[in-house]
Order: structure tokens, then sequence, then C-alpha cells
């Protein structure tokens, strides 16, 4: 309970104590649901310290529960194979993966901490879904390939321009190499433009209580000409 407070405080002060009130109430509720221990902010001071770069990083702090149920409500549910989550913090978006289809999840970030807390959570969720597989990786996003059979990326901001213009060279790297339809779910989409550019289309988008903010975009390959 004393994680759930100081969250609670945090994102009072930081955004206000309305949603904050309401976001805390979805994490009990989700912690409880999925299993997991994913709640709670970190302002990565502990990383500097230990001389790992955090010059392009964000503050982490795990998706809302309800706007991960909104995100798979919303994908198509014939297209749910590999799930990629780039900053996976750790692991809730891949735990609520497996929950929604997906028998195979990959987590990138930059911190060991949270890929070891990632994969503990995650193998809580395979006593429910013993054929999951998954892979947690502590690498810098920006030099991490996209796996060529991944269906849908995860991103909830978790680093600046200059780190998110590399990762979608990555994710373009991967669909010429071999071309499909890939889905983006983006949660707080600072920088979609970058997709929109590519090609990518948006095909979900909401926003609620000012900051609470998601988009879901799609690319497919176009058709060779006949």
């Amino acid at each position: 309970m004393k994680t759930f407070l100081s969250y609670f405080f945090y994102l009072g002060i930081n955004w206000n104590f309305r949603i904050a009130s309401y976001v805390i109430w979805q994490e009990i509720k989700g912690e409880k649901k999925y299993r997991i221990n994913t709640t709670g902010a970190n302002e990565l001071k502990s990383m500097e310290k230990q001389g790992i770069d955090i010059s392009h990083a964000t503050v982490y702090m795990p998706v809302t529960y309800f706007q991960l149920e909104e995100i798979f409500r919303e994908l198509p549910r014939d297209q749910r194979k590999h799930f990629m989550d780039i900053g996976c913090g750790k692991g809730r978006a891949l735990c609520v993966a497996a929950h929604h289809g997906y028998g195979k999840v990959t987590g990138i970030d930059f911190s060991e901490e949270f890929c070891l807390a990632a994969k503990k959570n995650l193998e809580i969720t395979k006593e429910d879904f013993p054929s999951l597989t998954y892979t947690i990786t502590t690498q810098d996003a920006s030099l991490s390939p996209i796996p060529l059979d991944v269906d849908c990326i995860f991103l909830f901001n978790p680093f600046d321009e200059v780190i998110m213009v590399r990762v979608v060279r990555s994710i373009m790297s991967s669909l010429k190499l071999h071309p499909r339809n890939l889905n983006l779910a983006y949660a707080n989409p600072l920088y979609k433009k970058l997709f929109l550019e590519k090609g990518f289309t948006e095909t979900y988008y909401s926003k609620r209580l000012k900051y609470l903010e998601m988009s879901i975009l799609n690319f497919r390959p176009e058709k060779p000409e006949v």
C-alpha cells in the first residue's frame, strides 16, 4: 500500500489529484487482476549514479491498465503473434499482452533493474500461460533490431526525439526486410508525426483526463503493381 500511496502523491503533484485518484484505483485493481508488481514512478537518479546515460530517457511510469485494455479492445484479434515493448520497464504491457492472446513477447529496457523485475512478472504470467515465450533484453533501444515477426510494437513515450528517430529507422528497416502489417500502440504519442511521415496511418485515437492519450498506428506494405 505504501507504493500506491507514494505513486498517488507523485501523480497528484505532477498532474492533479483528480487524475491521481482515478489512476490509483485502476492500479490497485490491475495489479490484483494480473497478479504482477509494476506500480510506481522512478526518477532514474539511481541509474545516473551507476554511470548509465539517462540524457535521452524519460521518467519511468507504467501505462495505465485501462489504457492497455483499451488498446487490446481495438487491436485486430486475428493479428496477435509477437508483441514488443520498447522501453518495457517492469513488463506491465508484456504481461497484459499475454492475457490478450499474444504467445510471444519481447521487451527492451536500458535498466537492468527494470528488466529483472519484468522477468519476475512474466514468470508469474507464465503460470497462467505456460506456452508463453518471452525475451527481455537490457539494451539501448536505439541499438536494438526489431524482430522480423513482430506484429505489434508498444511505446509509452520512453525517450526523447533523438532516440525515437533511431527507433523509427530500426522499425522501417525491419519492415523493409520483411514487409508486413504492423500495428504500433503509442501512449502519450509526442512524436507520432515521425511515424505518420513514414507511411503509418492512425486507426484509433483517444484522450482522457487531459494527460491520458493513446494512439494506434498501422503500417501496411504497398501492394506490388500487377
